[in-house]
């Protein structure tokens, strides 16, 4: 027995010990693996399971997929620059929770799984200068505590989300000279901190716009101020229309209001009894037919979404009861409006969306008619829910929790004659 567990011993030693055919791993008791200038074209397996400096720079590897070093977990320093890397694939990295170095410069790589590096805490310098690089997630940095370099210059980089280098509180240099950024609110954010930060960023003379045209070659630190603000959303309703008769050919029109610099773009997202609907406003021109890049199988889509913030809905009926909102999104954040619940009379009255309201009130929460002041009791979503009447009677109740001290927005235009607010705005 005493044999056998020798053998074994023996045998795992050996294979701790090995070294992939066109490396060296001699050096240092097998803890370094050079495998530079090999013509590589993808990495070996074989490594010694104690290595902690593996390079495989100067080679021709075209992406490292998942799993790609999950022999080699004490790995401190990873030099992989001048390949031909284009994809990092998820999961390539995230088994290295010991990296402290790791170049990826001069390669190709326009996709890089960037949620690996929350894995990677102990990292503390990253090299991926050089390569193609066009954003970078907000999040990615956000384990990165021990971070002291970070180079990204020579990239693609057109604008960087606000907060994105918050979590390197170690960060004493930083470069990111040569990318073509576009110098609109979205990179505001950027100039005030890399004035007032304490970390270095050199050559601050080679970060400048590239759009728009006339900030073209515009020193990042030398751009004046820009007339920026976030979203603001609102999905107005027009009261007392009474005698908005629900009859075939019955014409909805809904009207988001949104403001923001830059022009806030709007999104539908829509809740009916045959599904979800998203809509990437606008859907339709002027005239009412589908846009060429619009995702819709018809010439004239049930949902109409136009440029100036109108949503239209022809032979509203049961098929299109349901919830309603809107979401209004620029470089500087998002904003979604209150939630418009529009419904048809049930037999006796009811359905779901009135047993929903019916039993919030039950509950001694705060709903009131639309025309009557708000007075929410709960913070939850807020809805507004209409009754569109057979008989030319409209019903309006809002349910309201979440909105405290004010008058819930909403624009609710019914009737075909509303038709002209929505031409006569183009």
């Amino acid at each position: 027995m005493q044999e056998l567990c020798l053998l074994c011993w023996v045998v795992l030693l050996g294979l701790g010990l090995a070294c992939p055919e066109p490396c060296d791993c001699g050096k240092y008791g097998f803890q370094i693996a050079d495998c530079a200038y090999r013509d590589l074209e993808a990495v070996p397996p074989g490594f010694p399971a104690n290595l902690t400096t593996l390079s495989l720079s100067a080679n021709r590897l075209p992406s490292l997929p998942e799993g790609a070093f999950w022999e080699v977990p004490l790995l401190q320093s990873l030099w992989l620059a001048h390949n031909e890397i284009h994809t990092v694939a998820v999961g390539a990295l995230a088994s290295l929770g010991h990296l402290k170095s790791v170049d990826l410069s001069h390669n190709l790589i326009s996709d890089f799984a960037w949620r690996d590096l929350h894995n990677l805490s102990a990292l503390q310098l990253l090299k991926m200068d050089s390569n193609e690089l066009t954003f970078i997630p907000r999040d990615s940095f956000h384990s990165l505590h021990a971070l002291r370099s970070l180079q990204l210059n020579y990239n693609r980089l057109h604008t960087l989300a606000e907060g994105t280098f918050a979590p390197l509180t170690t960060l004493s240099h930083l470069q990111l000279n040569d990318n073509p950024f576009d110098c609109t609110c979205g990179i505001m954010w950027f100039k005030t901190w890399a004035l007032s930060t304490a970390v270095s960023i050199p050559e601050q003379n080679n970060i400048t716009c590239t759009s728009p045209h006339v900030l073209r070659g515009t020193l990042l630190s030398r751009l004046l101020p820009l007339p920026c603000s976030a979203p603001l959303v609102q999905l107005i309703y027009q009261p007392n229309q009474d005698g908005a008769e629900l009859r075939p050919g019955f014409v909805l029109v809904l009207h988001c209001d949104a403001e923001g610099q830059p022009a806030p773009q709007l999104h539908w997202h829509i809740q009916t009894p045959g599904g979800t609907v998203e809509i990437a406003s606008p859907n339709v021109g002027t005239d009412g037919h589908a846009l060429p890049n619009a995702l819709t199988a018809s010439s004239r889509p049930r949902f109409q979404a136009f440029a100036n913030g109108s949503l239209l809905i022809r032979d509203f009926g049961k098929l299109e009861e349901g919830t309603y909102s809107c979401l209004a999104t620029n470089e500087l954040g998002s904003a979604g409006s209150v939630i418009l619940a529009l419904a048809t009379p049930g037999k006796g009255g009811e359905n779901v969306l009135g047993r929903r309201f019916h039993g919030k009130a039950a509950k001694g929460k705060g709903c009131y008619m639309v025309n009557n002041e708000v007075q929410p009791s709960s913070p939850e979503d807020n809805v507004v829910i209409i009754y569109l009447s057979h008989t030319g009677v409209q019903e309006a109740v809002a349910a309201s929790e979440g909105v405290s001290g004010q008058q819930l927005p909403g624009l609710l235009l019914l009737g075909q004659s509303l038709l002209l607010l929505l031409f006569t705005s183009f």
